[in-house]
């Protein structure tokens, strides 16, 4: 009896390994989607050479982002720390591709405002990862707030609160792959 037993856990877990590499293979390729259309729709991405790591449901508005470090970045030679102008847009992507995700349909959006507060510098040849959430979408503006970090979500280098317009009457490129992810 035991036995049968044995064999029926051996079957279910296999088949649970089964199931989790199919939905790692769907999630592994849902995340090649979200790149090929945010770096297709702006450049400055790739250049960046920005990668989804994680994202959230579709309609969550979640996302987290990951920004090699290059030598090309660094703002203080002296120091190797990254200049603020390639993290403030990581940020900006990141919190701008949370806006996509968490809308309903794709649209374009905008930024109207981000406030990013640098809280220490980045350690020199680390990469860092650009976490954001939308929190709200109202009928013309979305807000997101997030957080850049180098693999540490607890310890943080710098937060950030953005807001963007929603432009109701207008489709986006961009939005419409992201969507289809």
């Amino acid at each position: 009896m035991s036995d049968s037993r044995d064999d029926s856990d051996d079957a279910r877990a296999s088949r649970d390994a089964r199931d989790d590499e199919r939905h790692d293979d769907e999630q592994a390729a849902r995340l090649r989607r979200i790149d090929d259309a945010f770096t297709k729709a702006i450049p400055y991405n790739a250049w960046l050479g920005l990668q989804t790591v994680e994202a959230g449901a579709k309609g969550e508005g979640r996302i987290v982002l990951r920004l090699p470090f290059r030598a090309e970045l660094v703002g203080n030679p002296v120091t190797g720390v990254l200049h603020g102008g390639p993290i403030t847009a990581a940020m900006d992507a990141a919190c701008g591709a949370s806006v996509f995700l968490a809308l309903r349909e794709p649209l374009r959006i905008a930024t109207l405002d981000l406030r990013i507060d640098y809280l220490r510098g980045a350690t020199p040849g680390v990469d860092l990862f650009c976490r954001a959430e939308c929190v709200r979408i109202t009928k013309q503006v979305a807000f997101a707030r997030g957080t850049t970090d180098q693999g540490d979500p607890d310890d943080p280098l710098a937060v950030v609160a953005a807001t963007f317009m929603v432009f109701r009457d207008q489709g986006s490129v961009l939005a419409e792959g992201m969507k289809r992810s």
